[in-house]
């Protein structure tokens, strides 16, 4: 049991006596979290770590609940503050996520204690964490996982992208992210925001596609009192609001020439005009680009300015689709399992190993968004216990995944792979990115033939990219 308590020396007459300003220095010395609760739960001290383990001031939050601050996994289900101060006993080295202020979840280590006073009242409880990513991450890098903020992957495409997020974070350059809908384009702008130092500042999103150019722009750069008919006041945009934060320009491959324009010139300028203005405001705010289209062939076409392609393409991040990195795919039912016991108060266990292969056969035209579609409508039927084939869509699973062209084109229903084969086929999944997908070389580490191999390949629905290793000389 703990008491929150620290003395001032005195040479003179050899005694100790409590002093609150040195408390307050010993808590902000410490490497750990360390905050205070009363019999409320209301938090009654934060030290220095864990406001800058969380994101979130002492003064913002001092008074508020701790499960409003941490949003942590055990605040949804068993707390273990709650439990220490109903059983009155301490807990050692729990682990749990917490989500900070930026909205990143990270691992931390926690333990917990009574507070008491000199005199032994419970004054209410004490929680020390460690944040854990750092273990983590090496974690998963033996496992051959890599995660960065709330994204993981065990794809080389993807760690490919992760390596270079944190250096993206670091500048200010241009970034154009492409990738087919539900790949997952804005969360890879967010990490990049995040490993910023604008990562304290706002992040806007918005699709530019869902919008006609006159409000979008009343939109991004806002306007002036009597701009149009019905603008009774002023209205500030996304990029004033923003300030010096990062602003994504979703779908800006569905944006017309005339737009096009604008947004090279703010690009340039670095200012924008207001409807309704005549002065051009300065901005600060980073852009990031992001489309689900080819904007090479957009610009061949004359569909897409060309000075403005090369102006955001500085840096081109191409987000593969879901059906080529399928060894992610039990990666993310795991996470979406956890995200969506603790939003949904459920208490799923995992996913059984035929309604996994059946999820790992599936094609997914609509990327990570419909797996967690899909997920979340188990979560509908399946409130407890493990997640089972009758559980999942199965009209949809059918009508997308398990249907292949003969040599005629009609379709011919095949089922979907056995958990043996499901693994077999992320094995060589896996080798064949390792290798640049050679097949040769593939072959030579699998230990097996290159037409055992080939043969595999074909049993296990397995296609290769339309450019891969076997125009290479080693693969003839």
């Amino acid at each position: 049991m703990h008491t929150i308590m620290s003395f001032w020396y005195n040479p003179m007459t050899h005694t100790y006596t409590p002093t609150e300003e040195t408390t307050r220095i010993i808590l902000d010395s410490i490497s750990d979290g360390v905050f205070t609760i009363d019999h409320d739960f209301r938090i009654t001290s934060f030290n220095r770590a864990a406001e800058e383990i969380t994101g979130f001031s002492g003064e913002v939050a001092i008074g508020r609940f701790c499960r409003d601050i941490f949003q942590s996994d055990m605040c949804a289900g068993e707390c273990t503050l709650k439990r220490t101060m109903e059983e009155s006993r301490p807990l050692v080295n729990s682990s749990t996520h917490i989500t900070t202020a930026q909205g990143l979840k990270i691992p931390i280590s926690l333990s917990t204690a009574l507070l008491k006073d000199a005199s032994g009242k419970i004054l209410g409880g004490v929680e020390t964490f460690r944040d854990m990513s750092i273990v983590e991450e090496l974690r998963q890098e033996l496992a051959g996982t890599v995660r960065i903020g709330n994204m993981l992957s065990r794809n080389l495409e993807v760690k490919r992208i992760f390596a270079i997020l944190k250096q993206l974070g670091g500048s200010d350059t241009s970034v154009l992210i492409e990738g087919e809908t539900g790949t997952g384009k804005e969360l890879f702008a967010r990490a990049i925001h995040s490993n910023s130092s604008r990562k304290s500042k706002k992040f806007v999103a918005i699709n530019c596609g869902a919008l006609p150019d006159t409000l979008l722009e009343s939109e991004l750069f806002g306007y002036k009192a009597g701009a149009f008919t019905g603008a009774v006041r002023e209205k500030q945009g996304l990029f004033a609001s923003a300030g010096s934060g990062t602003i994504l320009l979703d779908e800006i491959g569905d944006t017309s020439p005339a737009f096009q324009v604008k947004i090279l010139r703010l690009l340039e300028e670095k200012e924008f005009q207001p409807l309704g203005s005549v002065n051009a405001v300065p901005t600060k705010a980073r852009i990031i680009a992001a489309t689900n289209k080819n904007l090479e062939e957009l610009v061949a076409k004359g569909i897409f300015r060309q000075d403005l392609y090369y102006r955001i393409n500085v840096i081109h991040l191409k987000l593969p689709p879901l059906r080529r990195r399928t060894e992610d795919i039990p990666l993310l039912i795991d996470g979406f399992i956890d995200k969506m016991n603790t939003i949904k108060d459920c208490d799923i266990e995992g996913i059984a190993p035929d309604a996994l292969a059946l999820l790992m056969s599936h094609d997914y035209p609509g990327n990570i968004r419909e797996l967690e579609n899909i997920i979340e409508h188990a979560f509908v039927i399946c409130r407890r216990g493990i997640i089972e084939t009758i559980h999942l869509p199965q009209n949809h699973l059918c009508k997308h995944s398990f249907h292949e062209k003969q040599h005629h084109g009609a379709d011919k229903p095949i089922a979907p792979l056995s958990p043996v084969r499901a693994a077999e086929r992320q094995v060589i999944m896996e080798t064949l990115q390792n290798s640049g997908f050679n097949r040769k070389v593939t072959a030579q580490k699998l230990g097996m033939h290159k037409s055992t191999l080939y043969r595999k390949m074909q049993k296990l629905r397995i296609q290769l990219p339309s450019q891969d290793g076997r125009s290479s000389a080693i693969d003839s």
